[in-house]
């Protein structure tokens, strides 16, 4: 936690003393990876106090806090391309990337994994619902089908559907006393009072707001800079910036031979981006000021997200994976971050 707090410090020094584009957005970069790890740590130590599924609420609230507050300061200053593009990086990095790189450390180490197919099944079915919601608006819109013109309405139906896909899942997280990410997934030494857990995730989701306006005002400078386009940096760099953390643990899992926890976490990380940031961003959208979000993204983006859920699809659907399977998922994603290096 010191740590996580110096990093705050360092990325609040380089922005009061304008230390250019590239330090101060490395630097916010590195915090908000330590704020997000600091917001899993307290959660944890929550759910040492209260019932698992409560815990999985909260953990589904505060979890993506720093992903959400940069998109929300994101488009408020304009950024509509790299909130797009990072939403969707952050699914792809997750369930090709991430997901990959388990697939491969875990194989090395022991050979075929296997793990329960039900949830990685039924995590796939939500995605493709929430893909289904980004790739038919676009379609229309390409297609200039009379909904094209009532873009932000549509928008605002498929974010509704999206949230209340989400409620009844929830529903069946309390009736059933699961969680979305299992208390396994991260080692705690020492349980925290609930006072203190609770205090440390106020002071963090207050942080993560800070930090993520320092990132995103960092953010166009440092992209000019590098002569990076929009897309590209949202689609890789924004989104493995914000999801450091669960893709560390996801990985770390896989490695001690805990591969049913670990596709649990990869998955579930890349099904709250899908169908609780994204309708939220939506919603909030025509209520802050600012750029309005809507689901019509550029068509490549739509493509290889569905081509993505639908290959980890077929990957995971039989309960067992290798190092071939994580193979092709990372060259997959490998692919696809090239066909945007350029633009």
């Amino acid at each position: 936690m010191g740590a996580s707090a110096a990093l705050v410090g360092v990325a609040g020094a380089t922005h009061v003393l304008h230390a250019g584009a590239i330090v101060s957005f490395l630097a916010c970069a590195l915090a908000l990876a330590g704020v997000a790890h600091v917001i899993g740590e307290a959660t944890d130590q929550v759910g040492n106090h209260l019932s698992p599924s409560t815990t999985g609420l909260i953990q589904s609230a505060v979890g993506s806090l720093p992903e959400l507050f940069v998109c929300i300061f994101s488009l408020q200053a304009g950024l509509v391309t790299v909130v797009q593009a990072s939403l969707i990086g952050s699914i792809l990095a997750n369930v090709l990337l991430v997901l990959g790189l388990a697939f491969v450390v875990g194989g090395w180490r022991h050979g075929v994994l296997e793990f329960n197919a039900r949830t990685p099944r039924m995590i796939a079915s939500l995605l493709l619902l929430a893909v289904s919601a980004l790739v038919l608006p676009t379609l229309a819109n390409e297609l200039h089908l009379a909904a094209a013109s009532h873009e932000q309405e549509l928008a605002v139906v498929c974010a509704v559907v999206l949230l209340l896909v989400f409620a009844i899942l929830t529903k069946s997280m309390l009736e059933q006393g699961q969680r979305a990410v299992p208390a396994e997934a991260h080692a705690r030494a020492h349980a925290w009072p609930l006072s203190t857990a609770i205090a440390v995730l106020l002071v963090c989701a207050g942080g993560a707001a800070l930090v993520s306006d320092w990132f995103v005002e960092a953010l166009e400078p440092a992209i000019d800079t590098l002569g990076l386009s929009q897309t590209f940096a949202g689609l890789v760099v924004v989104a493995i910036a914000g999801n450091a953390i669960e893709n560390v643990v996801g990985v770390r899992l896989a490695a001690a031979g805990k591969s049913e926890l670990a596709v649990s976490v990869v998955l579930t990380s890349a099904l709250q981006v899908a169908v609780v940031i994204v309708p939220v961003l939506v919603l909030a959208s025509f209520t802050m000021g600012g750029a309005a979000f809507t689901l019509a993204v550029p068509p490549i983006l739509a493509v290889a997200l569905f081509f993505s859920v639908l290959v980890v699809t077929v990957v995971t659907v039989d309960g067992q994976a290798d190092m071939v399977d994580g193979a092709a998922l990372i060259g997959l994603y490998a692919i696809i971050a090239a066909i945007f290096w350029w633009g």
